[in-house]
């Protein structure tokens, strides 16, 4: 019985240290841009630092009935936005999104979003392996004009 306590708690060790190991993608200063009544859109913006190099595949959010991540881009001297299916994370380096560039679009919003509140967003990254992986993350609700 004593064996089997000891495999036990070494499998559990090995399995948080590997997810610990491969879940090296740190979320740092994120926020969503606040909204008026009826507004059924906005941005999210963070920085994100993986330590290994993964794709951004998915994002969720309870607040919002989408969530896509979109790229701003100049096109015949006119601004476009489109939605980009994958956006990788490589290793080491910090990839921002931003207003003007990368960022999270938050569409079919449920309810107005004020400055103050809090949004959960989770980031779903894929690994090399193919092995996918939900980063949760908590974004401040910023008044609307930043």
């Amino acid at each position: 019985m004593r064996n089997a306590m000891q495999q036990l708690s070494f499998l559990i060790c090995a399995a948080a240290l590997s997810l610990q190991a491969w879940s090296q993608v740190k979320v740092t200063e994120a926020w969503v841009r606040g909204t008026v009544p009826a507004q059924k859109s906005t941005g999210a913006f963070m920085t994100l630092n993986a330590e290994r190099d993964v794709t951004l595949v998915e994002v969720r959010s309870e607040a919002a009935g989408r969530v896509e991540v979109h790229e701003m881009a100049m096109a015949n001297n006119v601004m476009t936005m489109s939605a980009v299916p994958k956006l990788p994370l490589p290793a080491g380096k910090s990839v921002e999104l931003k207003p003007g560039g990368y960022h999270l679009m938050m569409l079919e919003l449920k309810q107005p979003l004020k400055a103050g509140d809090s949004v959960a967003i989770t980031l779903v990254v894929e690994g090399r392996d193919g092995k996918r992986q939900d980063i949760q993350a908590v974004a401040t609700v910023r008044p609307l004009g930043q």
